[in-house]
């Protein structure tokens, strides 16, 4: 490492340093000829103080110290293996645990010699290490690529050693993804490519969501390879319970038929089936041979009620809307057509009402007396000063009943919900709305979704505007015209989506029902089996506020009873548990606590879905690694020449160490030597003053 002086100013400036120090030195010292030191103590007092003030001045001057240093890199290789089940589905699956392995750690230890060796595994995550043990239930080649452009950008990266059988599941195509990569890629295919004697589940087609009493489709493909003339049975059953059964025969070396059924839902809750077709003598693997499939079964949708005071577009479009979702169905009415009670439905939405014509009194009246949510649409139609008694948390002094068109501008502090980026994105492009011309008055418990623009104004008068009233919850669409809206949309996107997602969005918050018990579990209903089980508690006192104080505790029971007990972490003002990986099935919980002389206990349910993605194709695919290696100055090579790749290595011209000289440029004033030197100085020249009786 070396070390040199810069400055701006000209180094003859410290001709002038020296001076200034000299000068204050001799004044200080010998502008009189009788002090109290000998001549020697004298002359030694003078060139401390004088060497201070030389440094001091030229401190002023904002000198540089330059350091340089030079270091060297290895050429970093990175060696990263397949850690995924369908490895080991073959008939290989000895050799790629044993002798594979043992090859390659000794490719890692040759490589180590010559080169800064980083070893990795790959599945449904990506972690350092050299084994691997063949069991991820996925397979993401995306991850190395991250990893490598986040980990290894600008570094002295000379090949990537990629040993898997090409199969990927999950992310992006890793040819698609290592397009750009400026290092060498070597590729060692596993596996085989040959398609063995095989009978699976190829794909299953099914709701995640049905109700009660309903019948769901369930679509299933299987396919078959070299199993001509075998005769097999598909099969879907829940416990001992079988719902659907076929016989089939397999005329054709490679086999494909889609079975379709009809399952009834029964009972809610999560409801288990397994589908399943028997073994075929000689098949490669029967991991495939069986699936299991998840349906959350809902007591019903919840009703909502679209009333109108007459017929109008805007209806239509939200009735559409509304029923992508199947949590929902709606009843349609014309306001004099209506006679029956809003108690049984989860929302009740009016189109311009109460209306000029028709006040609606036999549902306004229910409205004051039954909790229901309201979304209100003010159009040309509305009775604005009967609207204003409804206290739906937005007021609109009356007018001369002149309207406005107003387009959307976003609350960037609404909180209620996410409206997402897509959203946020078509606002801008809806077309106005017809709204009232007056001085809005919003309500102290309002928030805003969207504002009005009128012309080139961004004004803050609400177009959308929920309230959170004492005991409903109720929203306002200040303008009629939304079915514009819809069609905007789809001029400008090729679908209703984002239109259909901000409705859904708006009548999901004003439809769900709060939960107002003080103890509260909060979980996922499904998990996969490659993930976490992670739960969330709440505990609120007599005030609705957080409190974390107690201990609470959870028991969960598998469907073979075997029971798991764990205890929650606190967080800042709640709770946490990360009850790890289960194995695959129903589970059952009851967590439990007590909190100022009150007991509080929640019961539910979940489960673990088998992930069965890496039996599904045992046929690797080494055009994919012979692509990414090509293409990238590599080559790919089989498990018997694995050695090979150190001699490939070492013949590659462009593959050598670096060195690199890093320049660093420190403040004077900041470099602590100097510090010290003028603490040494002041300090030597105050403690010979002191030992001659001076100050």
């Amino acid at each position: 490492m070396g070390f040199s002086l810069i400055s701006s100013y000209s180094f003859w400036f410290l001709l002038l340093c020296i001076l200034a120090g000299a000068v204050y030195a001799g004044l200080l010292y010998f502008h009189e000829k009788d002090n109290d030191f000998s001549l020697l103590t004298t002359r030694v007092l003078a060139i401390l103080r004088g060497t201070t003030i030389t440094i001091l001045a030229f401190l002023l001057l904002s000198p540089l110290l330059k350091s340089t240093s030079r270091y060297t890199e290895k050429p970093i290789v990175l060696l990263a293996i397949d850690n995924s089940g369908s490895i080991i589905l073959g008939k290989d699956s000895s050799f790629y645990k044993n002798e594979f392995m043992n090859k390659y750690r000794k490719l890692a230890e040759d490589l180590s010699k010559k080169y800064d060796v980083q070893a990795y595994t790959f599945g449904d995550k990506f972690s350092r290490g050299k084994g691997s043990a063949f069991t991820e239930k996925q397979t993401n080649m995306e991850s190395i690529f991250n990893e490598i452009r986040d980990s290894y950008s600008n570094r002295n990266l000379a090949a990537l050693i990629l040993a898997s059988d090409g199969i990927y599941n999950q992310g992006t195509d890793p040819l698609y993804v290592s397009d750009n990569a400026p290092y060498s890629i070597y590729t060692i295919a596993m596996g085989d490519t040959v398609q063995q004697k095989d009978i699976k589940i190829a794909r299953v087609n099914y709701n995640r969501i049905a109700f009660l009493g309903n019948d769901f489709p369930v679509e299933i493909t299987i396919t078959a390879f070299k199993c001509a003339g075998s005769q097999s049975k598909i099969s879907v059953s829940s416990g001992d319970q079988q719902f659907y059964n076929e016989n089939f025969s397999i005329g054709q070396p490679t086999f494909s038929h889609t079975f379709i059924t009809k399952l009834t839902a029964s009972k809610t809750g999560i409801q288990r089936y397994r589908i399943a077709v028997p073994a075929i003598p000689g098949e490669i693997s029967t991991a495939n041979n069986f699936q299991e499939i998840f349906v959350e079964v809902l007591d019903s949708r919840q009703k909502i009620l679209l009333l109108q005071a007459s017929p109008h577009p805007d209806v239509a479009a939200l009735k559409q809307a509304i029923e992508k979702n199947r949590n929902y169905s709606v009843d349609n009415f014309m306001l004099s057509d209506f006679n029956g009670s809003i108690a049984s439905y989860s929302l009740v939405i009016l189109h311009q009402i109460p209306s000029v014509n028709d006040v609606g009194f036999q549902v306004t009246n229910q409205l004051k007396t039954i909790q229901v949510p309201v979304l209100y649409i003010i159009g040309s139609q509305s009775n604005i000063p009967a609207y204003n008694s409804l206290m739906a948390g937005l007021q609109i002094p009356p007018s001369l009943s002149s309207f406005n068109d107003a387009t959307s501008i976003l609350n960037p502090d609404f909180s209620l919900f996410s409206p997402g980026p897509e959203i946020e994105h078509m606002i801008p492009e809806f077309p106005p709305l017809s709204v009232p011309f007056s001085q809005y008055k919003p309500g102290t418990a309002s928030q805003v979704l969207l504002y009005q623009k009128i012309g080139a104004v961004n004004t803050r008068i609400p177009l959308i505007l929920f309230n959170q009233g004492v005991d409903r919850k109720s929203a306002t669409i200040t303008g009629e015209g939304i079915w514009r809206w819809r069609l905007a949309n789809y001029a400008k996107a090729g679908n209703q989506q984002t239109f259909d997602e901000l409705f859904t969005k708006i009548i999901q918050y004003l439809a769900v029902k709060e939960d107002k018990s003080q103890f509260r579990i909060i979980l996922k209903n499904s998990f996969t089996e490659n993930e976490v089980v992670e739960i969330d508690a709440e505990l609120y006192n007599d005030s609705y506020q957080l409190v974390n104080e107690p201990e609470v505790n959870i028991v969960i029971t598998d469907d073979n009873k075997n029971i798991f007990p764990y205890a929650f972490t606190r967080t800042s003002n709640a709770y946490y548990l990360n009850a790890g990986s289960l194995p695959p099935g129903e589970y059952s919980y009851k967590a439990t606590t007590a909190f100022a002389g009150k007991a509080f206990q929640k019961t539910g349910m979940f489960t673990l879905m088998a992930l069965n993605v890496e039996s599904m194709n045992t046929v690797a695919n080494h055009v994919l690694l012979n692509n990414m290696a090509t293409s990238h100055k590599g080559k790919m090579l089989y498990p018997d020449q694995m050695d090979d790749i150190a001699k490939l290595l070492a013949a590659r011209d462009d593959i050598k160490t670096l060195a690199y000289t890093q320049k660093r440029y420190t403040d004077l004033v900041s470099f602590l030597p100097v510090l010290l030197l003028l603490l040494g100085l002041l300090s030597a020249e105050w403690f010979i003053r002191k030992r001659n009786g001076s100050y």
